[in-house]
């Protein structure tokens, strides 16, 4: 067995994510090894600057293979997902004649994933897709779990579906073509991961040696982390997939780093940096509440800042602060619901947090 496979096992479509040096370039090859065979049309979703790189490669492998292959780019940015991307996605697999027994490929960050899985999830009634994340962000978390979503003006993610990928393929390499800073905003859910359920993942962190192999981008760092961070998300989503229950601590600081992302603009914040904010908070109000160690929270706080993220609080009114909490999807009947720690490596989901007990910690 290839110990980079890492399977999502779930009551129904089950699926595996293939983590593989070089493997962009053979995407052709690597469809028939999951049973997607030649003739089938695919519509690739990307955008101009991801095109650009790995592109022409993606389409000129999948037509060696008689694939029938086109690449659609949408705009990049938070701002652009959402129904508007959608429709354009939608005029292109009209356009394209995408009928049932074709597919979609997400090639690109976060955003083109989310709004891939979507349009997916819908076009038809629902048709399957590939996701091929080329972020570290994407890598870790949205490509793996079905979460597929758009915006809404009046909150982030609140129209979607789940709609599992029929696979996930990795690529290392592709990494080194990311912006820095958005490298580091990958780190911060990965730096989640170790906090929620894998101690030994925090410690692997907090290593010098490590750190600075992982900072240097090197592939055998980097695939220990991308590995150890989807096997948890994998053992969660398995657990529960809808997330009606022990899903809800993969938010882990997201509903404060949501307010963030928000109410100070999309952009000002990328989302890495806005959840390693919200993990701070959350870690506060955890040593508050004596869930655990203030020598923990601590430690904590010092990983996010070593691998270059911030956790200084931006200004933001409360009065706000509490209006995107209470539309978040993570309120149920009323009530919101906080994933806080009790100790490196363990979470815990609470709903009876006064308000009085954050808000604190906005202006």
């Amino acid at each position: 067995m290839n110990k980079n496979k890492i399977l999502v096992p779930l009551k129904n479509n089950s699926y595996e994510v293939r983590i593989k040096q070089g493997v962009i370039n053979n995407i052709g090859e690597e469809l028939n090894k999951i049973g997607i065979h030649k003739d089938r049309k695919l519509l690739i979703i990307s955008n101009k600057e991801i095109s650009k790189l790995f592109g022409e490669k993606v389409v000129n492998n999948l037509k060696k293979y008689n694939f029938h292959a086109e690449i659609f780019n949408i705009k990049a940015g938070e701002s652009y997902k959402n129904l508007e991307t959608l429709s354009d996605i939608y005029n292109a697999a009209f356009k394209v004649g995408l009928d049932r027994n074709s597919l979609m490929i997400a090639l690109g960050g976060g955003i083109v994933g989310d709004v891939t899985g979507f349009a997916a999830a819908t076009w038809l009634r629902g048709i399957e897709y590939i996701q091929i994340p080329t972020t570290l962000l994407s890598m870790v978390d949205s490509s793996v779990g079905g979460k597929t979503a758009v915006n809404h003006p009046k909150g982030k993610n609140l129209i979607g579906a789940f709609h599992q990928p029929k696979a996930v393929f990795i690529d290392p390499e592709t990494l080194l073509t990311l912006p820095p800073r958005e490298f580091k905003a990958g780190m911060a859910e990965v730096i989640k991961y170790g906090i929620i359920k894998d101690k030994a993942l925090f410690e692997y962190l907090e290593n010098k040696e490590n750190r600075d192999k992982i900072l240097n981008l090197e592939n055998n760092s980097l695939i220990q982390i991308i590995k150890n961070s989807i096997q948890t998300k994998a053992c969660i989503v398995s657990e529960d997939e809808k997330e009606n229950g022990i899903r809800a601590i993969l938010n882990y600081g997201h509903s404060f780093g949501h307010v963030i992302e928000n109410l100070c603009g999309y952009g000002e914040f990328l989302h890495g940096e806005a959840i390693a904010i919200g993990m701070k908070i959350a870690g506060d109000i955890a040593s508050e509440k004596k869930l655990w160690l203030k020598e923990d929270s601590l430690k904590q706080n010092k990983l996010i800042e070593s691998y270059g993220l911030p956790i200084q609080t931006p200004k933001i009114k409360k009065n706000e602060v509490l209006k995107i909490l209470m539309g978040d999807k993570k309120v149920r009947n009323g009530k919101m619901r906080f994933i806080l720690p009790r100790g490196i490596g363990e979470v815990d989901i609470f709903n009876d947090i006064e308000e009085s007990q954050f808000l604190k910690y906005f202006d």
